[in-house]
């Protein structure tokens, strides 16, 4: 029996219903324990086989101990609401961010040069996912990547994919790369100041400075190099800009923005969009596609090439425009200009739930309500404007679910 259930069995003023409890819980948690060494025991079969060295699995296994109870409700958790766009860029586009970027892309100038002459990435850029992922390397994550991969690969939801990443975590330290100690990240996994999951890593991480090892936790070059590695491979241009705010006609078809309707710059200049500041966009063949991250009333980009091979990186549209913005920004760009008059109320997940089950009943068909505001969603949500007569933006604000909330009670 373990030494603190004697001490509690001493202690009188205890009830014995609680006791009970504890010596259950105790045998349960050995249980657990158990299984999970069995679990790993397995996995250090299959890492064999896969060519993982003993000497590093006796190394790596050990720092193993159980399953972190923070990862998992990390991976469980949900936010509470769904963030605004307005909000999203204001936390990551400070005036501080701004300047410390600007001085980072002067003080590597001669780094960053390199690297864009090698993979075709503007060095603007690379500050820019450099800023967004890490703060400039200031945080990379404190979890063990081993520890909080072997707890996401041992939980059912996701195990196969966890599974598969720890033992690539596993080949990179076998290849020297990093020291099992010194291999932190997030609580997903994700690792360095570039925030590589290891697959991630094993097929595009470079080694930068010719030093015979890939550091991405450390090495500038390294990072750099494996940054503008990925976005070259996944489709990046060197000779486009990512995308830029601009002004829709009167009268716009909302219906034609979205990632999925893409025309060249002289057809977008053909039906009145324009630039930002008024002035036309000219007559470029370069294909974009209208996006509208706050619906109808909020701003307006036009996202070419770099902003799709951004998604690659992070399939978020906020995070994309805020790639691609912050980096404007570092090269002498200007504020976004057409925010709504008002500041917008951000829905709740459960009140994303809501609007789907109304829709649902409705007989638009969302699907099983989730409170993910998805591509299906928002196409649910198109359906409903049109037949309203409402701009199709598909976004999902809180005046239309009052709207949506006020038609139900009528019907």
């Amino acid at each position: 029996m373990p030494s603190f259930l004697i001490k509690l069995l001493q202690h009188k003023k205890l009830t014995i219903s609680f006791i009970l409890f504890c010596l259950l819980s105790s045998g349960s948690l050995a249980q657990e324990q158990q299984a999970f060494a069995e679990w790993l025991a397995e996995l250090r079969i299959e890492a064999l086989a896969e060519g993982i060295s003993e000497n590093l699995l006796d190394e790596a296994l050990s720092t193993i101990e159980e399953p972190i109870p923070r990862v998992i409700e990390l991976d469980q958790s949900q936010p509470e609401f769904v963030q605004t766009f307005s909000n999203y860029m204001n936390n990551r586009l400070s005036q501080a961010r701004i300047e410390r970027g600007q001085a980072l892309l002067e003080e590597h100038s001669e780094l960053f040069s390199r690297i864009s002459r090698e993979y075709g990435v503007q060095p603007h850029y690379l500050v820019s996912f450099w800023a967004l992922e890490s703060n400039f390397g200031d945080y990379t994550g404190g979890f063990s990547v081993l520890n909080a991969l072997a707890t996401l690969a041992y939980d059912p939801r996701r195990s196969g994919f966890f599974r598969n990443e720890l033992l690539t975590a596993l080949k990179i330290l076998d290849a020297g790369h990093i020291s099992v100690e010194d291999m932190s990240g997030s609580w997903a996994g994700a690792m360095g100041q570039c925030q590589f999951m290891p697959s991630t890593f094993d097929r595009y991480a470079i080694d930068g400075d010719n030093d015979g090892r890939i550091d991405i936790w450390n090495s500038l070059p390294d990072i750099f190099a494996s940054a503008a590695n990925f976005l070259s491979e996944s489709g990046w241009r060197p000779d486009e800009r990512w995308g830029r705010e601009v002004t829709l006609p009167q009268g716009f078809d909302f219906t034609q923005s979205g990632t999925g309707i893409r025309k060249t710059v002289f057809e977008w200049n053909g039906i009145g969009v324009m630039r930002a500041n008024g002035a036309a966009l000219g007559n470029s063949s370069i294909e974009g596609s209208i996006i509208l991250p706050a619906g109808a009333s909020g701003p307006a980009f036009l996202a070419y090439n770099n902003f799709r091979t951004t998604m690659v990186w992070n399939r978020s549209t906020y995070y994309a425009i805020s790639v691609g913005h912050l980096a404007d920004r570092f090269v002498g760009g200007g504020e976004i200009q057409h925010w709504p008059d008002t500041e917008e109320r951000a829905l709740s997940r459960d009140e994303v739930i809501e609007l789907q089950e109304l829709l649902n009943t409705m007989g638009i068909d969302v699907g099983a309500p989730d409170g993910i505001l998805g591509s299906r969603t928002r196409g649910a949500i198109r359906a409903f404007q049109e037949e309203s007569g409402l701009p199709t933006d598909g976004y999902a604000s809180y005046e239309l679910l009052d709207m949506i909330r006020v038609l139900a009670i009528s019907e």
